[in-house]
């Protein structure tokens, strides 16, 4: 097998690592134990640097931090709403001056394609925070004319001390979905990134203390999931969990952050996307769009298009112009702007990846194309194609986040209904069809928290996101994605008289 691709890629040499401790009170401390941990390029499977390795401790230190910041007539408390959003904006602004640089060191963290980086990630993390900037100052409650001489009004407070984790598959932007509302509604916040890829969300901590935020308002704790992640979740001074990664994972949050307190929690977890072909669909766009909706990032997305529907009629062309595209598709180094595809961001995800192709093998679906490492170095996978795929094949009912395509066949509208729904997943869905019949029957039919018709993967801050079932509960973005950080409180007062 031969290496990657080696051209020249799109900048010279690797990013300067400026940030590797833990980020508290607007300052760099290693972690109380001393201890570090290695972050992993994957294009190479190589120590890229060592970072602070956060656990119980660190986390302590850091709600102590962000208490102090929340408390009543400090300078976070009393700041104009305005001003709040005149820092996220001067934090976009700071994100956008720096973002080749953070496009770099994203691709060098995750293995995600710099162009991707540059095209996707940076765009819509600066969106949204200039977003939840605007909404800053237009949060408010409502006078509400109650029974007898009162005046009755609504505040919307912040939730307090919120304590986020994310993932790493887009952590710039998934660093923004939770931050920028939260900081919008005047919330204190403890970050964990992923252990795979903090580099980026620590050069983010640089950024927060030149825009001006104050001291513990935003605190960073990198670490691994059952030590610093489980101190999040089971923090009884965190009022909110935030949590966006497995189901899996999902679960193990949400009995955490019951066990001894009752806390807000929102969940953005898995999927096994149903994305639907009909015969009538413009079939030669359909394909290129269900191969970006599945191999997009690797194959790395919660919401990715991974059992792809065709209607009998056209199956046998569909997946014949599929495994076409998909021997295409460029893979290999991800700083070189021709390649598509660079590598799967860790060796755990690598073999569970390879893994679940051999199972599809061995359960009779149709090994079309890939199947196999790219290259002999990294975590590099072949674009893979499976036809004749049946519904209780565990490819087909288990979420696989990787480069793997499964090409299912189905008759009738009703049927692919039902079976799209068969499954503990439902964070998004997609149809390709010129009618709009079948569309909005579709779109009303499956129970998916988004569902895209002839497109896939749009997102805008404006638009909200979250899944039904098992891929979690509450929204990201939008309006909606404020009321995860706000409390309602209701205040009544006694007046002499009320008049109309």
């Amino acid at each position: 097998m031969s290496n990657p691709d080696t051209k020249k890629p799109c900048f010279d040499g690797p990013p300067e690592i400026k940030y590797t401790k833990i980020f508290i009170n607007n300052q760099w401390v290693d972690s109380v134990s001393g201890k570090t941990f290695p972050t992993i390029n994957p294009c190479t499977g190589e120590k890229i640097c060592d970072v602070a390795e956060g656990d119980k401790a660190d986390v302590d230190k850091a709600v102590a931090a962000a208490q102090e910041a929340f408390k009543l007539g400090s300078t976070w408390r009393t700041m104009d709403a305005s001003q709040r959003g005149a820092l996220l904006y001067k934090l976009a602004d700071l994100i956008e001056r720096d973002s080749e640089y953070l496009a770099r060191l994203e691709t060098l963290d995750n293995g995600k394609p710099f162009k991707d980086a540059c095209a996707a990630d940076l765009p819509l993390t600066i969106k949204c925070y200039r977003y939840y900037a605007g909404w800053a100052d237009k949060i408010h409650g409502k006078t509400i004319p109650v029974d007898g001489p009162y005046l009755c009004y609504t505040r919307h407070e912040p939730v307090g001390i919120v304590g986020q984790i994310i993932p790493w598959n887009f952590p710039l932007l998934m660093q923004a979905w939770k931050l920028a509302p939260a900081l919008c509604a005047g919330n204190t916040i403890i970050l964990k990134p992923a252990e795979q890829t903090p580099l980026t969300a620590l050069y983010v901590a640089s950024l927060i203390v030149e825009a001006g935020f104050p001291p513990g308002v935003v605190n960073i704790v990198p670490g691994y999931g059952p030590t610093a992640g489980a101190a999040v979740a089971t923090h009884p001074n965190i009022d909110k969990i935030a949590f966006t990664g497995s189901t899996e994972v999902g679960h193990l949050v949400l009995r955490e952050a019951g066990g001894n307190t009752l806390k807000r929690v929102t969940l953005e977890l898995g999927g096994k996307s149903p994305n639907i072909i009909f015969a009538d669909a413009d079939l030669d766009d359909a394909v290129e769009k269900s191969h970006f909706a599945l191999y997009f990032n690797q194959g790395q997305c919660c919401c990715a298009g991974s059992r792809t529907f065709v209607e009998e009629s056209v199956y046998d062309e569909f997946v014949r112009k599929s495994v076409e595209r998909a021997r295409r598709r460029k893979v290999g180094n991800p700083l070189d702007p021709d390649n598509e595809q660079g590598p799967q961001v860790d060796k755990e995800q690598f073999d569970k990846i390879l893994r679940l192709i051999e199972s599809g093998k061995k359960d009779g679906a149709k090994l079309e194309c890939g199947g196999k490492q790219h290259g002999d170095k990294g975590f590099f996978i072949e674009p893979t194609v499976f036809s004749d795929v049946q519904d209780n094949m565990q490819i087909a009912k288990e979420e696989i986040f990787g480069p793997v395509m499964q090409i299912l066949k189905f008759k009738t509208i009703d049927e692919v209904i039902t079976r799209a729904n068969n499954t503990m997943y439902g964070l998004a869905a997609a149809v390709f069809t010129s009618s709009l019949d079948k569309a909005m029957t579709v779109a009303q039919g499956v129970r998916a928290g988004t569902v895209w018709i002839n497109c896939y993967d749009v997102f805008c801050a404006q638009a909200p996101f979250g899944g039904f079932k098992e891929s979690g509960f509450g929204r990201e973005l939008a309006e909606y994605g404020l009321q995860q950080y706000s409390e309602v409180k209701t205040v009544t007062i006694k007046i002499p008289q009320k008049n109309s």
